[in-house]
């Protein structure tokens, strides 16, 4: 066999295995640089959806959950509470929810899937504070008035809204607080942050 047959061999034996010993180096340098552009286990927590029991719920309770770090409230409405949310509407200042608040299935009157039940952000839309639950009975001792039909009041400066978390006018809030995303999965439990599964209107 002459020296060039020899060679040849030799060069892409050579060329082979440099390849694969290149693209080994390569593999191995991007595996670990890949891995730290990936959410870690915590972050994935963190903004992860939040299934939640409201079957001990009784008309009037109110449930806190915490979702990507922010507290999410589930009222439960009494039947008369929510008949009377459609007397507000002359004093609310987005009663149609025509703001970006909500999503597409919870434009509505009483600003939920369900009528009974209200999901909301409890962050005030003005400065971030956390309003208190102030029910029908219980509006004489935050001066909210004789007419207060139960809903959530702002300490801070004063922001008020409506048990379908609708802002008053003349306060601070500029807006009607948030619905996050969210779905039922039973009569009993929802989902919240995850509303892939909803029917969209």
């Amino acid at each position: 066999m002459s020296n060039d047959g020899v060679n040849t061999k030799r060069r892409r034996f050579l060329t082979t295995t440099a390849s694969v010993v290149g693209g080994a180096g390569a593999l191995a340098t991007a595996v670990p640089f890949v891995t730290t552009l990936t959410p870690s286990a915590k972050a994935k927590a963190i903004g992860a959806p939040v299934e939640v029991d409201i079957g001990d719920l009784q008309p009037g309770d109110r449930k806190i959950v915490k979702w990507r770090g922010k507290p999410v409230w589930i009222l439960r409405r009494s039947d008369e509470s929510v008949a009377g949310l459609d007397k507000l509407d002359e004093v609310v200042r987005d009663p149609d929810s025509n703001a970006g608040q909500q999503p597409v299935y919870a434009r509505n009157e009483y600003r939920s899937q369900k009528a009974e039940y209200l999901i909301v952000l409890g962050i005030c839309t003005h400065l971030g504070c956390s309003p208190l639950y102030v029910k029908e009975n219980e509006g004489e001792s935050y001066q909210l008035g004789d007419d207060w039909q139960g809903g959530f009041f702002c300490p801070c400066h004063g922001s008020r809204f409506d048990l379908a978390g609708r802002v008053f006018k003349g306060v601070p809030a500029p807006s009607n607080l948030i619905v996050p995303p969210h779905q039922y999965l039973s009569d009993t439990r929802v989902l919240i942050g995850d509303d892939s599964g909803t029917v969209r209107a």
